[in-house]
């Protein structure tokens, strides 16, 4: 039997619709396969699981890369737990021989005694930064909080004056007057300006082996003059020393002593 023209034309339209249909069907069914929805038990993970890069553009940002941490350590200092702090892009190790990680290098074997000679290492190294604004000296068992940092670089960028800031002590030393009624500032951190920086005397003399914080504040007095140094007292609700307790955490920052 001969197929009208007419009727061979709508069958084919109705067979074109319905392979539309279904590829529509098949499309709609494998999207939604596809997308993570309530009732799906796994999850895929996103694309990265990488952290997005830290922002460089962000003004707090911007103001830490003029921050250098200066940061002597020994073997037993657990770099680790400081490159996985907000210290890492900004940390200056100051190392006695070339080891991977050193910002500064002594090449000279440092003990207890004799740290006062990494001091004089690290301040010739620190005149060369000139890039750098502001520069911390942290003890490896000490911890800073990084806000209260961003909150002092805000309030003393551009003093035309040294910056010099710590918990200050007097130091006597009747056996050295270079040294001998000193303002210097705690170990476990000082921080402090480029105009500081440049002035300090790293030519000073003494007698003997002498506490390397009390030898960088004679530094500071010989070079800079008290007078025209700006020593500011630190806030200590923001520094740890020893160990770091807040909220749920408890950490002993020296378990293992290093004298």
């Amino acid at each position: 039997m001969t197929c009208r023209p007419a009727a061979l034309a709508a069958w084919l339209v109705r067979v074109r619709t319905v392979l539309v249909l279904l590829a529509v069907a098949i499309i709609t069914t494998t999207a939604i396969l596809l997308t993570d929805q309530p009732w799906r038990t796994h999850v895929r993970p996103p694309a990265s699981t990488k952290p997005p890069l830290r922002d460089r553009w962000h003004p707090d940002n911007r103001l830490l890369d003029k921050l250098a941490i200066i940061f002597p350590v020994n073997n037993n200092t657990d770099m680790q737990f400081y490159r996985n702090t907000w210290f890492s892009d900004y940390l200056y190790p100051v190392c006695d021989w070339a080891e991977p990680g050193c910002k500064i290098v002594c090449n000279e074997t440092s003990t207890y005694r004799t740290l006062d000679k990494k001091t004089f290492c690290f301040s010739r190294e620190m005149k060369k930064y000139h890039d750098k604004e502001f520069f911390i000296k942290l003890d490896d068992d000490s911890f800073v909080d990084r806000d209260y940092v961003v909150s002092l670089m805000k309030a003393y960028t551009g003093w035309k004056r040294p910056v010099y800031i710590s918990d200050h002590t007097r130091r006597g030393d009747r056996t050295n007057p270079s040294i001998d009624g000193i303002l210097y500032g705690n170990g476990k951190f000082y921080m402090f300006n480029y105009r500081l920086v440049k002035c300090v005397d790293v030519d000073l003399k003494y007698k003997g082996s002498r506490n390397e914080d009390s030898v960088f504040g004679a530094m500071v007095r010989s070079g800079c003059g008290e007078p025209n140094v700006l020593y500011v007292q630190e806030d200590d609700d923001y520094i740890w020393h020893k160990s770091y307790k807040n909220k749920n955490k408890y950490i002993d920052l020296s378990y293992i002593k290093n004298h």
